[in-house]
């Protein structure tokens, strides 16, 4: 791998602006096409693809380790593989793949027997389509009508489209006599859940406008021209988004509005949707909540007086008087409630593991479901219908695989139903995994979840490949992975840093990690891999790092701040440009980004603190790991320039010679590419170029 050829070199052009007494130099600015969302800019084009081919002259090399890889990943998945059936009515509903199949198809059969339905094909949907993704999938009350919603391109820009079950048909638009009964046979441009109201005559949905911002719910009535649509809700402050959904009675449509700290909700009568909304609560700043109803009264999750939330109740016609009924608890984040029939489920987590409890309305202690491992992901199922007395419950630990369980809630015994097949071979005694915490450098003690093969030294002289998020409240799960194995199998451990900015120890610790606590994100992340290697299980240069989206921010900065700990870094779709997509309100993100990392545009000190950490801005001459970026053309949570930039100024600014590729998917989105084998592949490409700069390529 010594005959590699020479990286392209990004031209750089002055261009810079004046905010709060600085001038800001940003001589790769002309990446951005200025005609974006749109990129037609030759320039720019030009640059990405000769990027790509420099990426896949590095990987040629290393296309027999990525074969092989792809080999033993695929071989650990069943290739027809089928969700366990559930009812809903009148109908068992659930989807497979067929043998080699790269999207599912979607089934359904009469409960009291008859032939199998196919509701829904998504292969013969995405035929001949370079990407395809399906979004929402909703079928009306009478089981008469699927609407489902697609994207072709990876923009998250959905099209809603109808099926007619009663006949089979699918309403296309080469469908002659389609709008007669009908109306139009696609709505476009839509994001979000879809909700048809009581009688099937029409549908709510989530619009988005130029910006990619969801700001308005319109009705759609069925029969008639979506220019028709009648707007329900639109929202007024632009960095606020708006989503829809049924309510488990499935007699109230919830409509909820917020940001990254508050939020707002509605409701509508499922059976008459001309009414007027019902606000729960108007929004207070920085206070969260969200809906579930039984029997005329509301169950609301509210974070109001504590951050580890609450739970309280009010009537549907004095809404905003709150009576509590769950006090907030130090131990125990509550992270949602679902109302039942005869009882209602909290789901939640101490000590950062899930729980699930249940609770009966008319009061007693709660039950709560136990599971055996010491760090394992467990939670709520699919559970459609609203008098059960079954709940569907899905498990799994870094070392045990995908399991689905029904609960029955009389006996509190677990049947199960599915246990995830891994056709190649699993045995789990091959494996350890372990919860450590490790204390950061100002005391706070951080989990970390660890599996690794039997065996693993811990002498320091191992292979680490460390993973974190830390953003939004989104707590990484430590679940099981059957790619992951590919490292584990070649002596290499796995870690999950549970750092601040995710939720994993409640909201606080979330907001210990965002806006001017941002930077112990970093720290925690970097305080983690240096508890590992005091712990044995690694040294410096011996790590493997990666991260996405927010978690590619994170990436940029701990390159940034301590290169030395890094041996390859995966920067897929980072948020690494953090300066310049916060002053520009005019991106699709922006402004509902800003209760998350600050406004530098009006306040100086988020300025000032963006400027101190924001990768891009933030990188200089010094020796940096290896790096494998990636971005997405189409993407629109993470601009395809923000990776490129980083990129250009990474290859003109470092001083070491190790390799930086950037791989640019032209025809895809913030999630990659799709299909179940195609995405594979990437990921076995990924895995490949890590391997590689590990040292630890070949063999099993």
């Amino acid at each position: 791998m010594n005959d590699l050829p020479q990286p392209p070199v990004a031209a750089q052009r002055p261009h810079s602006f004046t905010a709060h007494g600085h001038m800001i130099e940003d001589p790769y600015a002309w990446l951005r096409d200025a005609g974006y969302p749109s990129v037609t800019d030759k320039d720019v084009l030009d640059y990405l693809e000769a990027e790509n081919a420099y990426h896949d002259a590095v990987m040629a090399p290393l296309k027999p380790l990525s074969d092989r890889l792809f080999k033993e990943m695929r071989g650990r998945i069943k290739e027809d593989e089928a969700t366990v059936p559930q009812k809903d009515g009148d109908w068992l509903y659930w989807s497979d793949f067929e043998e080699g199949g790269e999207y599912r198809r979607w089934w359904r059969k009469p409960v009291g027997g008859g032939a199998d339905e196919l509701i829904l094909d998504e292969p013969a949907l995405a035929a001949g389509k370079e990407y395809f993704r399906l979004g929402a999938l909703t079928i009306s009350e009478d089981g008469n009508i699927l609407a489902y919603a697609t994207d072709d391109n990876g923009s998250e820009r959905y099209t809603i489209r109808f099926k007619d079950l009663s006949s089979g048909r699918l309403l296309a638009d080469d469908v002659p006599d389609a709008r007669g009964k009908w109306g139009d046979v696609s709505i476009e441009g839509t994001i979000g859940n879809i909700v048809f109201n009581a009688d099937a005559t029409g549908l709510l949905y989530g619009l988005t406008d130029e910006h990619w911002r969801t700001r308005t719910i319109k009705f759609h009535r069925l029969g008639t021209p979506s220019s028709e649509d009648r707007v329900i809700y639109f929202e007024e402050d632009e960095g606020f988004s708006v989503g829809v959904e049924l309510l488990s009675s499935r007699k109230w449509i919830a409509i909820a509005s917020g940001d990254h700290q508050t939020s707002e909700v509605h409701l509508l009568p499922a059976d008459d949707v001309t009414a007027p909304l019902l606000c729960v609560s108007p929004r207070k700043v920085g206070r969260e909540y969200d809906v579930d109803e039984h029997d005329g009264t509301l169950f609301i999750h509210t974070n109001d007086t504590d951050p580890n939330f609450r739970l309280v109740t009010a009537t549907l016609d004095n809404s905003g008087e709150w009576e509590e009924r769950i006090a907030p608890s130090r131990q125990f984040y509550m992270t949602g409630v679902e109302c039942y029939q005869d009882f209602f489920v909290i789901e939640g987590r101490e000590d950062g593991l899930d729980q699930v409890e249940l609770h009966r309305y008319d009061g007693g202690a709660p039950t709560r479901i136990g599971f055996p491992e010491a760090s394992y992901v467990a939670g709520l199922g699919d559970n459609p219908e609203y008098a059960v007395q079954t709940l569907r419950l899905g498990y799994e630990s870094m070392v045990t695989p995908g399991t689905v369980y029904d609960y029955d809630v009389a006996t509190g015994a677990l049947e199960v139903l599915k246990v995830q097949e891994i056709p190649s071979g699993y045995d789990p005694a091959k494996y350890a995994t372990e919860r450590v915490k490790i204390t950061a450098r100002d005391g706070t003690e951080v989990p970390c979840s660890i599996v690794y093969p039997a065996g693993f030294p811990r002498d320091g002289s191992g292979k680490l490949y460390l993973y974190a998020y830390g953003a939004y409240g989104y707590a990484v799960p430590p679940g099981f992975s059957t790619s992951r194995m590919s490292f584990l199998d070649r002596g290499v451990a796995f870690a999950i840093a549970h750092i601040r900015g995710g939720d994993d120890l409640g909201q606080q610790w979330y907001l210990d990690g965002k806006l001017d606590k941002r930077t112990n994100s970093f720290n925690d992340f970097v305080d983690v891999a240096r508890g590992l290697i005091e712990l044995g299980f690694t040294s410096p240069g011996n790590i493997a790092i990666a991260g996405r989206s927010a978690g590619g921010e994170l990436m940029g900065a701990v390159v940034n701040s301590n290169p030395e700990l890094w041996q390859v870094a995966v920067v897929d779709v980072p948020f690494v440009d953090v300066l310049n997509t916060m002053m520009d309100a005019t991106l699709p993100l922006t402004p509902g980004e800003w209760p998350e990392w600050g406004n530098p545009i009006e306040d100086k000190a988020a300025f000032e603190l963006i400027r101190s950490y924001s990768p891009y801005d933030n990188v200089k001459a010094q020796d940096y790991p290896a790096m494998w970026i990636g971005g997405g053309l189409n993407d629109p949570r993470v601009t395809y320039w923000e990776p490129a930039k980083f990129a250009a100024k990474l290859r003109a600014m470092k001083t070491d010679d190790n390799v930086l590729v950037l791989k640019t998917q032209m025809g895809a989105g913030h999630g990659g590419k799709s299909g179940r084998w195609e995405s594979l592949k990437e990921a076995a490409e990924e895995n490949a170029f890590v391997l590689w700069q590990l040292g630890v390529e070949q063999g099993e």
